[in-house]
């Protein structure tokens, strides 16, 4: 196989064909949104129908101009109601998520961990539907549905561990952004303590559950250090694929990421299992000195220092929520 440069290292397309890629996306990212809101159209008006017990809504003439205060009274009633009947039979790991708490999988274990109360009862049933009138308490503390989303890039430095507390009493990434928002956020996904690089907190659980699910195919491109020159046989063998302890593991692109210096490696893989990239290489045989992921789901470090963060824009925001969604889960 071509050992040719990593191309998301080392770009070489001519810019009318870069150009003519980034219109294609552009038209599927506009596809996908399109389809996004069809759905979510659908799911909001068959949650009303049920609230509603099966009648159909109706529907009353627009009032005249001289009545403009009344009608948006009444189109704040009606955001209010669509908010409420979104939480309504709201599984209790998917809120606890929506406000902020943890993801949905984080949320499945605080409350096998007895960490969740719903009026006053201790929760064990992850699927145990929410309704209106549930008080839920965590930690003592009655939660509310979060209407505040944060979305934060942070460069990753070493040393700083991705939980939101440690009973060791280690630095965690929360610290590096403690001065950012007084919303309760946490990292989506993990990298070790000694792993730098890209990595997104937010406290959109819907968000995290899409770029956490393996269904989706989030990609990774990381920087790899080896202790050695990493030579042509093992670079064909993880090319065609490695069996690890955990089964087979196929990855997207590999290639010398310093036409100078062989030991320094670019790997893509949309794989999310633990330690992966490390396990990768020191199942060769080789020590991995050092790992920078430099992209994740299309967001890069560009402009960010080591330790430093920023909040990701509108149109991040949104390519993100968008990313993949004709995917089925």
């Amino acid at each position: 196989m071509s050992q040719a440069p990593f191309q998301k290292f080392v770009p070489k397309k001519k810019n009318s064909v870069i150009k003519e890629e980034f219109r294609q996306e552009k038209k599927k990212a506009r596809k996908e949104k399109n389809e996004y809101f069809d759905k979510l159209k659908k799911e909001k008006y068959e949650a009303r129908m049920v609230l509603r017990s099966g009648k159909p809504p109706v529907t009353k003439p627009d009032p005249a101009p001289v009545k403009k205060e009344r009608s948006g009274n009444r189109q704040a009633n009606n955001a209010a109601k669509a908010a409420a009947a979104e939480t309504a039979l709201m599984p209790l790991n998917k809120y606890l998520a929506h406000c902020g708490v943890c993801s949905r999988r984080d949320a499945v274990m605080l409350i096998k961990e007895g960490k969740v109360k719903v009026n006053g009862t201790l929760a064990t049933e992850p699927g145990y539907k929410i309704k209106e009138t549930d008080e839920v308490h965590y930690n003592g503390k009655k939660l509310f549905v979060t209407k505040n989303l944060v979305y934060i890039l942070l460069n990753k430095p070493k040393d700083f561990i991705t939980t939101t507390d440690d009973p060791q009493g280690r630095k965690t990434v929360l610290q590096l952004i403690k001065n950012a928002t007084t919303e309760r956020v946490y990292p989506i996904g993990r990298l070790d303590r000694n792993t730098s690089g890209v990595l997104l907190l937010t406290n959109d659980g819907d968000l995290t559950q899409k770029l956490s699910h393996p269904s989706y195919e989030i990609k990774k491109i990381y920087e790899v250090k080896l202790d050695k020159v990493l030579n042509k046989e093992d670079f064909e063998k993880i090319v065609k694929g490695l069996t690890l302890e955990d089964g087979i593991v196929q990855i997207d692109s590999l290639a010398y990421a310093d036409a100078k210096d062989r030991s320094i490696i670019g790997i893509e893989l949309h794989s999310g299992r633990n330690r992966i990239v490390r396990r990768i290489f020191e199942h060769l045989g080789y020590d991995v000195k050092g790992l920078d992921r430099v992209m994740y789901a299309n967001l890069t470090k560009k402009n960010v220092e080591r330790s430093k963060w920023r909040f990701l824009s509108e149109k991040e925001i949104r390519l993100l929520k968008y990313m993949n969604a004709s995917k089925k889960r």
